[in-house]
Formats: C-alpha cells, sequence, structure tokens
C-alpha cells in the first residue's frame, strides 16, 4: 500500500477531505500535525508531532517512519509548507526547495523574485521594523497604497490606505494583529515586519493546479466577482470556469508559470492569486499547497473514471501517477466563504434550510460554533461556514450563491471592542 504524508494544522477542514480519497484510493495517510508531542494522541489519528518552524522536526517525521517507506508528501497549508519541503528533500522525494516554499510564503521575498524575473510587481513595495514611527513612514508616500504582513494567509491584516492621515491607526492595527499571541506562536522573524505597497487596480482571480517536475498544469482558474478594493480585502465568492477572455485566461497561466519558477517551486500543488488590470497580470502570489478549507469542494475534475474531488488527483500525483488527463468538470461550479459581519459570541444562525433550497445550491455548512467568538477582518482569519453551488454557467452559480447568503441571519452578540493605541 502506498503511503502519502500530509503535514497540515490541527483544525485543517481538508484532512477528512484527503481521508475519504485515500480510502477510495487504497492509499494510506500518514499525518504530521503541529501538536504537542506530550500528549498521548489526542485527536486518535496517531499523528506525528511536529513544530512547523522547527528544522529538528524533518528528523521526528523519518524517524516515526524509518521502517515504512513514504511514497510522497503534500502540504495543506501555507505553514506546512515549508516543512514540507524539507521532509521532502530529506527522503529524496519530488517536492519543492525548501527556500523555495519559504520564499513563497514571504511576500516580499516573493516580489523581489517576480521583479527580478521582469514580472509586474507594484510599483513600489518595501518591508518596515514594527517599532518604526508610523508618522514618519506616512509622510511622502504615493497613495493609494496595501500594508500587510509579510507571512499571514487570508487576506488577515491586509488593509488599503488613501491617505497620510489613515496610514497611523492602519500601522497601529496590523501591528497589534502581528503581535497577538497565536501569531507570535508561529516564531517567524517574518511577523517582525509590515509591507507597504503601491496599490493594484484590478479584479482578482484564482488559479488551481499542480507542479510535475517544474511545468505547471491548470485545473481551475476562479473568478472573485466581489470587487476586492479596499479597505479590507475579505474574499467571498469564487465561480469557475472563468468568464474571463481566454486571452486573459492564458495570459495568467504564462505569468504563473513564470512566477513559480522565479520561486524556484518544482512539484506538488499549487495554488495561485492574480490582479489583472486590462492587459496586464500581476501574480499576487504562487502557494505550494492546494485551495484551502472546504474550498476545494468547489474544484471538480474529470478523467477516465469520472469526476472526482481535488484531492484524490492530488493524492495520484503525490504517489508518481501520471495526472496530465485530469481537467476542470464541464458543469460552473463555485464556493461563497461566508463573511463574518460584525464581531460579537456567535449565537447561531437561521436560514440554512431556505438557502439550501435555492435551486443550484448544493449544500451549506456552518462551521462557526455557537458561543464562539467571532474576530472580522483585518484581525480576524476565518468564515462563518461556506455555500456551495453548481449550474450550466458561472452566472447561475453566483446568482444561487448570492440568494442562498441572503437567506441566513446570524446572531451575533455585540462585543464592546477596547481601541490599543500602542
Amino acid at each position: 500500500m502506498k503511503r502519502v504524508l500530509l503535514l497540515a494544522t490541527t483544525t485543517g477542514y481538508q484532512i477528512r477531505s484527503f481521508g475519504d480519497a485515500a480510502a477510495k484510493l487504497g492509499v494510506r495517510l500518514v499525518f504530521a500535525s503541529d501538536r504537542c508531542d506530550r500528549l498521548d494522541d489526542p485527536w486518535w489519528d496517531q499523528a506525528i508531532p511536529v513544530r512547523f518552524h522547527d528544522e529538528a522536526s524533518v528528523d521526528a517525521v523519518i524517524a516515526s517512519h524509518a521502517d515504512a517507506p513514504i511514497d510522497g508528501v503534500i502540504a495543506v497549508g501555507d505553514r506546512p509548507a515549508i516543512l514540507a519541503a524539507r521532509v521532502a528533500r530529506a527522503l529524496g522525494l519530488p517536492g519543492n526547495p525548501p527556500q523555495a516554499a519559504a520564499a513563497s510564503r514571504n511576500k516580499l521575498a516573493s516580489r523581489t523574485l517576480f521583479e527580478a524575473a521582469g514580472l509586474l510587481t507594484p510599483a513600489a513595495f518595501e518591508s518596515v521594523p514594527l517599532d518604526s514611527d508610523p508618522s514618519t513612514i506616512a509622510r511622502g508616500r504615493g497613495y493609494p497604497l496595501v500594508i500587510k504582513p509579510l507571512a499571514l494567509s487570508a487576506s488577515r491584516g491586509v488593509m488599503r490606505v488613501d491617505n497620510p492621515d489613515d496610514f497611523v491607526p492602519a500601522f497601529i492595527r496590523l501591528r497589534n494583529v502581528l503581535h497577538s499571541i497565536d501569531v507570535r506562536s508561529e516564531r517567524d522573524d517574518a511577523h517582525d515586519l509590515a509591507m507597504i505597497e503601491s496599490f493594484v487596480p484590478g479584479r482578482e482571480y484564482a488559479v488551481e493546479g499542480v507542479l510535475t517536475h517544474g511545468s505547471l498544469q491548470v485545473f481551475a482558474i476562479f473568478d472573485k466577482p466581489d470587487p476586492l478594493d479596499g479597505p479590507f480585502f475579505e474574499e467571498t465568492i469564487y465561480v469557475t470556469p472563468s468568464r474571463a477572455s481566454q486571452h486573459v485566461q492564458q495570459a495568467m497561466i504564462r505569468q504563473i508559470a513564470r512566477a513559480a519558477g522565479a520561486l524556484g517551486l518544482l512539484h506538488g500543488p499549487v495554488h495561485a492569486e492574480c490582479r489583472v488590470d486590462g492587459d496586464a497580470v500581476f501574480v499576487l502570489e504562487v502557494a505550494p499547497r492546494p485551495i484551502g478549507g472546504l474550498c476545494s469542494r468547489a474544484v471538480r475534475l474529470e478523467g477516465a473514471d469520472g469526476v472526482v474531488s481535488l484531492e484524490e488527483v492530488l493524492l495520484r500525483h503525490a504517489i508518481g501517477e501520471d495526472v496530465s488527463a485530469y481537467r476542470s468538470a464541464r458543469a460552473s461550479s463555485g464556493v461563497m466563504m461566508i463573511p463574518i459581519p460584525a464581531r460579537g459570541v456567535f449565537r447561531g444562525v437561521s436560514g440554512v434550510d431556505e438557502g439550501r433550497a435555492i435551486p443550484g445550491i448544493d449544500d451549506i455548512r456552518i462551521t462557526a460554533k455557537a458561543d464562539e467568538t467571532l474576530v472580522p477582518l483585518p484581525e480576524g482569519h476565518s468564515y462563518l461556514g461556506f455555500i456551495f453551488a453548481s449550474g450550466e454557467d458561472a452566472a447561475i452559480v453566483e446568482r444561487a450563491l448570492r440568494e442562498a447568503h441572503a437567506r441566513l441571519s446570524f446572531s451575533i452578540d455585540r462585543a464592546l471592542v477596547i481601541a490599543d493605541a500602542r
């Protein structure tokens, strides 16, 4: 039986999907996750306890399976990607160079490599220490601009700033995000810096695919129909296939392939983000991992064995099978990541059955838990849940997602927010 190592956080939604795909294929999944090594398997999954920031975790993974060889490695999430690259290298398996995985997670490193490769980048970009005086940094800059963390995902901490007066409070908000306990626990020096770059106008797209020894195969291009112009950049709807022209789609694919090469990525899943302004394609990121969480359900692939999940294809790829025949399914599909409307304590939701009754809706999954404290962007990094739809074309799918969301009513006890002016 083939064995695939899956490195993921303990809270990853996608773990069950990989488990279902592995059972179908007869593949044994081996888990490694960021948990305490002093607890006796608290989740009953026999996972190897690792620390994503600690290179010594490579030895722990290898030692745990010295007598049972690993045939492939997959990272689920940005933080596990670097450790996955180190493990693949140590085991002599196809994967990404660790320095490439590290560069892909660092926005400044990525922008620098993209610029050196001749790719379009924001007109100006730089990093500044978090302990800088924001009023000094604000002067003499071209606005609008975007300030963001170097190494967080899901648009956490990302803010548009249109003038010097707004810069100072935005910088303080970002500083507070990067000083939060969960961020500092990652022990990443990148969290000591803030990224400042020129705002790039245009529409955003997400691209899902896989690299095979440096060659990019695209599975899906997602439109993001809601404008992402700030002040925050919360993603909501993804719909595929894209309604962009073939010219634009091919341009995105070419630029993403160039960006992956600039980073040095070689083998494994790829999730990329682009912003397109006219004919200009700006690659925002190329991450060596699949699309996050439950959103992968919106990627439906067809092969000789019918319609299969993204996780199944990625497992096949990890064990060395040829997946070049898989293509995006003909039907349109989409997902809505339900945004958090306000800070507070979640009490419940109504209208789920009414939303599921909308033609084209496949499912509504509320992932927020009762009595959970909800935090919206830019401080937060989660969603209330997900809505899934499919249909004959992208317009039908998008309309179904919006109608289903309109049926939902969330009960949130608003929380008192005390400003931190550090």
